[in-house]
């Protein structure tokens, strides 16, 4: 599995991509990488580890895609940048995925000029494996796209669904609609109106409507939302699982009590904090293209950058791509609304 590595995305790039990169390669996560970004600075940084370099490319580019910049401007005319570098060493077939931790916008903006959309889809969308009690559920979009039309979201559901059945290995995935309510007339008309289209399809396992209280249950195994609720959703998790971790520590801190509690329940907390910790989940892939997209945290660590190597290598060995394109090419297309340009 050969992977490229976008090394100056993340917040505090190249340091967590380089120490990642020599991690993964370590543990192979992948039999080899490409990073992009200024080869001076890389290969500075990489000095001061000891791993195989012949596993290692380093891909000179002189510009690099800022946090806060247009998506449409970076995809048109950032070519030469370390983002769109890393990027179309996938489209050329020198790596079987791309992982970037820069620019959410200007990744899928450039990935969807690059690669194109898998056929009869409109609109690609961020899928994320959430941290759950139980069997890992999909959600998507969980940012891509605020706006959506009930047909957007009956595709996001057909793709979710195909990517839990061959990467997650169901045989046929519970697929729930995130709503304020369980009743199938609850919530506005966007979500009512995907209701009755998912209700009426026999290729999906759609069981309702399911409420945010039960998205982290592992009750289903797809939860299809807008990207506007998907994202409030995800970061509104991770806000909530930093803030626990705090109180834990204050409280561990001002009471011995609960120090020596701590002391004895130590494997629950370890535990607790690594299925909390989106560092240890990598990221989430950009589903719908013709092309593997994993787009990682803007503050990532080394450990975070590491497992979406990871991760990108276990989406791309599953196959998952192919067969969403098998799929697409033998199905009717669903109504499609207008194109949209970026």
């Amino acid at each position: 599995m050969i992977l490229a590595l976008d090394g100056f995305g993340s917040d505090n790039a190249p340091y967590p991509e380089v120490e990642g990169a020599v991690i993964a390669l370590k543990e192979n996560y992948c039999d080899k990488l490409y990073i992009t970004g200024d080869k001076s600075r890389l290969t500075k940084e990489f000095a001061k580890y000891y791993f195989d370099e012949n596993r290692l490319v380093i891909i000179h580019a002189e510009d690099v895609v800022a946090m806060d910049e247009s998506a449409s401007i970076a995809a048109k005319s950032r070519r030469e940048s370390s983002l769109a570098k890393a990027i179309q060493l996938h489209q050329d077939g020198k790596a079987d995925a791309v992982v970037s931790a820069g620019n959410t916008g200007a990744m899928m903006a450039t990935s969807l000029l690059t690669y194109g959309r898998i056929k009869k889809i409109k609109r690609p969308a961020i899928c994320m494996t959430l941290p759950t009690t139980g069997k890992p559920t999909v959600i998507l979009d969980v940012g891509a796209n605020v706006d959506c039309t009930p047909e957007h979201l009956v595709q996001f559901a057909k793709l979710g669904s195909l990517f839990a059945r061959f990467f997650h290995k169901v045989e046929s995935p519970k697929l729930a609609l995130l709503n304020i309510g369980e009743e199938s007339g609850k919530g506005n008309e966007l979500v009512k109106t995907t209701y009755q289209l998912l209700k009426g399809r026999t290729d999906l396992n759609f069981i309702g409507n399911i409420e945010g209280k039960q998205a982290l249950s592992g009750e289903v195994d797809v939860i299809v939302c807008d990207g506007f609720v998907g994202n409030v959703m995800l970061k509104t998790v991770e806000g909530v699982a930093i803030t626990i971790m705090r109180m834990m520590k204050q409280q561990i801190k001002k009471d011995w009590i609960a120090k020596i509690g701590a002391l004895l329940s130590f494997p629950v907390f370890q535990y607790l904090r690594k299925k909390l910790d989106h560092s240890e989940h990598g990221g989430a892939l950009l589903i719908g293209l013709n092309g593997y997209s994993v787009i990682a945290h803007g503050s990532s660590n080394a450990k975070a950058i590491k497992n979406a190597i990871g991760l990108a290598a276990r989406i791309a060995d599953s196959g998952f791509l192919e067969h969403a394109q098998e799929f697409y090419s033998d199905s009717k297309a669903i109504k499609q609304p207008e194109e949209v340009s970026l």
